[in-house]
């Protein structure tokens, strides 16, 4: 089910793009909490803790219990981190914070079982993934790490969709209908193509006469 991870954080007194630059120069991240019908909590945040979460993955389907300075720990997701355009160094981090009996909307990872022993697989098919990731309604605390769907039955032209997900942890897609995740793509066949080899040249006429 999906992880609950506390992050640390300081009061940040002051918005605006001066505030937050300010904050930048002090080595740390801006970040708000805004939702649940309350004022937003501006904070800083240590980058370090932000490339770590970035590079474990799945961040989005992860729960953060916030804390800032004395105050109780808020219950958020991570919804948006705003890169720098060069370096790539985290610039900004909204949170949304959750309401209690709040349904979130997730990205959840969609995981392929036993794609090797598919019969279309084995014919030389490949699986040709329509989404990665399933966005769905769910529980906070019930999101699941992934969505398994087991391909082992897999030929050429089948369709995998989300009724094939072997358990949806109660979860609602998004969507709203029985859309498609993946299907099994026939082998694509190379035509070979052969070149023919240019005709030789006309060979030059014989000159006529000569020196005497």
């Amino acid at each position: 089910m999906v992880q609950t991870i506390r992050i640390e954080g300081a009061a940040r007194e002051q918005a605006g793009k001066g505030a937050a630059r300010a904050t930048r120069r002090a080595g740390q991240v801006p970040a708000v909490i805004y939702g649940a019908k309350q004022e937003a909590t501006l904070l800083s945040l240590d980058p370090r803790v932000i490339i770590k979460e970035l590079q474990k993955g799945g961040w989005r389907s992860h729960l953060y219990e916030v804390v800032v300075g004395d105050a109780a720990p808020v219950r958020t997701l991570m919804r948006e981190i705003q890169f720098h355009p060069v370096t790539d160094q985290p610039l900004h981090v909204d949170f949304q914070r959750l309401a209690p009996g709040q349904k979130i909307r997730v990205l959840v990872p969609a995981h392929f079982l036993n794609e090797a022993d598919a019969p279309g697989i084995k014919e030389g098919g490949t699986l040709n993934v329509v989404r990665r990731e399933i966005e769905v309604l769910s529980d906070p605390d019930q999101v699941p790490d992934a969505f398994e769907i087991d391909v082992a039955a897999g030929t050429i032209g089948d369709t995998f969709r989300w009724s094939n997900v072997k358990d949806s942890f109660g979860t609602e897609a998004v969507l709203g209908r029985d859309f498609v995740v993946a299907t099994v793509a026939a082998p694509t066949v190379e035509e070979e193509v052969v070149v023919a080899a240019p005709a030789p040249a006309p060979a030059a006429p014989a000159k006529k006469g000569g020196k005497k």
